[in-house]
């Protein structure tokens, strides 16, 4: 689920507020509605995010923190690897 950058936009989106509609998800994202729509699919198939309506439009939400966690542990994760990150107490420099 997290291998696409578009679907981790959207989680990262989401979570900095507690509910966003596709549209407005897909003005953050920068892409267009129709393809937000189809990543948000995804995920509430995950069961990352869940929806409420009002009226025609559709709400998302985060389930729960894991969704988040999980990207912030790959984004630190990836940070380390390329050494935009500081290594971690007690790791060697050559390690």
């Amino acid at each position: 689920m997290l291998a696409d950058a578009t679907r981790v936009k959207i989680i990262l989106a989401l979570r900095g507020a507690e509910e966003l509609s596709v549209n407005r998800l897909a003005e953050v994202v920068d892409k267009s509605a129709a393809g937000v729509s189809q990543h948000l699919a995804k995920l509430r198939l995950a069961r990352m995010v869940s929806t409420r309506r009002e009226g025609t439009t559709v709400y998302y939400r985060l389930t729960d923190e894991h969704a988040s966690e999980l990207v912030i542990d790959a984004v630190k994760q990836a940070e380390h690897v390329v050494g935009a990150a500081p290594h971690h107490r007690g790791e060697r420099e050559s390690a």
